[in-house]
């Protein structure tokens, strides 16, 4: 039996997370997201799939984010017809995920059409409500602990990963004829001392490992999160703006909540109104509730006052009407919208209309990838383009360090740690380059751990003969 493994995506960049895994003729993708950010990587979602979709047996996802998910509508539609394995919370998470997507997708295909701004004739969307909806009856659920014997010489194991509701890190066992071997992909990490998730399960052993990077460059100390983010709300108070933060619907949005709630109640921030407006950041907060024992906040959801996702100051905005009537108000409030990077969606109107206003801030709270709306704001530029028209940056700019959802360098390393021996084989994927050859080299000194930092569309063999 011989095993390869193909970088398609998530090599040499944080997005496009996609890897296909050959176990003779036996062909599974484990995670099979979009590419965000740059151009150059964006385009690649408009290219053909490196491989026939139709000739993939099945798929594996880690987690819901579209950066790992959001090429699924496009994969079913281009021909591919099997199983989609995932946690539930993982695959409900991606009903809701996919279709939004889909929907900005046509919002943004329609919008652009009539503003006249893409170099298109008829500018179209990467995939629609319908092809997201065809994804659907293909999900099979994975639950954390279980071993699932998938194709005879194939099992499969998920384990807690942290990161957001349901992320799993994915142990694949596979049995030749002379030996078994274990291949673990650790999707993306959380926090170690995440308020809401538990954190990442801790693995033995592994033969190959594909380790995530994000942070492999940085500490993000989450000691001082909560002063700065009471002292960006209250000093925009003061100025009589509003707070406008950008955050993804999953996972980011309800920690904010979190932090918020306990900051008025502490009295350290106003007991101003706080405004979500995102409909499926609503969708996706429903679900902390129904999959209370994935987290630790189940006794805050059942008490009186202390619920962070339910109080008199928290108002949940669904319809596109309510949203445009936030653009009235002029101070004394806080709007959480997403996209988190602002590549898309609600949170373009509220930058749009908030960025040239001086007394207002704009409080970024995770990561921005390169050549995102959110980046560039961050680095300092002085205009940001927005609907095909460059609006000037007045408003504060805070960013909120400690608040990612990814673990640091510290903690990649405790991880790493908890094998009891090295994996043979370590590829770094999901990571920019400096983050991810200083990850390399901190592995190298110590843990004596040699690494394997793969190129996109770059192929290895694992194992030959087992």
């Amino acid at each position: 039996m011989n095993v390869k493994v193909k970088f398609l995506g998530a090599a040499g960049t944080v997005t496009g997370s996609r890897f296909l895994l050959e176990v003779d003729d036996l062909k599974i993708l484990v995670d099979c997201g979009l590419f965000q950010g740059l151009k150059e990587y964006r385009l690649r979602n408009w290219e053909s799939f490196p491989i026939d979709p139709a000739e993939i047996d099945m798929v594996f996802l880690t987690h819901a984010h579209i950066d790992h998910t959001g090429y699924l509508p496009k994969l079913v539609k281009e021909g591919f017809s099997g199983p989609i394995y995932g946690t539930s919370p993982t695959l409900e998470l991606v009903e809701i995920l996919l279709l939004d997507a889909g929907k900005l997708q046509e919002e943004e295909a329609r919008y652009a059409l009539k503003k006249g701004y893409s170099k298109h004739e008829k500018p179209a969307p990467l995939f629609t409500i319908q092809d997201a909806e065809r994804v659907f009856p293909l999900l099979q659920p994975l639950e954390f602990g279980e071993e699932h014997v998938l194709a005879g010489c194939l099992k499969v194991t998920a384990y807690n990963a942290g990161h957001i509701l349901g992320a799993a890190i994915l142990k694949i066992k596979i049995q030749g004829e002379n030996q078994e071997k274990i291949i673990v992909f650790s999707g993306d990490l959380g926090r170690f001392h995440d308020p809401i998730l538990y954190p990442p399960t801790e693995i033995p052993f592994c033969d190959v490992l594909f380790l995530e990077s994000t942070y492999g460059n940085r500490i993000n100390a989450s000691s001082t999160i909560q002063s700065q983010l009471a002292k960006a709300i209250k000093d925009t108070y003061m100025n009589g703006g509003i707070s406008v933060i950008p955050s993804f619907a999953v996972g980011r949005t309800q920690m904010i909540l979190f932090y918020l709630h306990r900051l008025q109640k502490l009295g350290a921030i106003p007991e101003i109104p706080i405004y979500v407006d995102s409909p499926m950041a609503i969708d996706v907060t429903k679900l902390y509730k129904k999959y209370g024992h994935y987290h630790h906040l189940g006794p805050f959801l059942h008490e009186e006052g202390a619920n962070p996702f339910l109080h008199p100051k928290l108002h949940y905005y669904r319809t596109q009407e309510a949203s445009m009537t936030l653009n009235t108000i002029k101070g004394d409030a806080i709007i959480i919208s997403a996209s988190g990077m602002a590549t898309g969606g609600r949170i373009l109107h509220h930058l749009y209309n908030r960025l040239p206003n001086e007394n207002d801030s704009i409080i970024f709270v995770g990561y921005q990838a390169e050549g995102t709306r959110g980046r560039k704001i961050l680095d300092g530029d002085t205009n940001c383009r927005i609907y095909g028209i460059d609006v000037q940056i007045k408003a504060d700019i805070h960013f909120i360090d400690g608040l990612s959802a990814h673990a640091d360098q510290a903690e990649l390393l405790e991880w790493c740690e908890g094998f009891i021996s090295r994996p043979k084989r370590t590829f770094l994927v999901h990571g920019e380059e400096k983050a991810t050859e200083t990850l390399a080299q901190l592995l190298k000194e110590k843990l004596d751990w040699n690494t394997i930092q793969p190129n996109y569309l770059e192929s290895f063999e694992l194992f030959s003969g087992i």
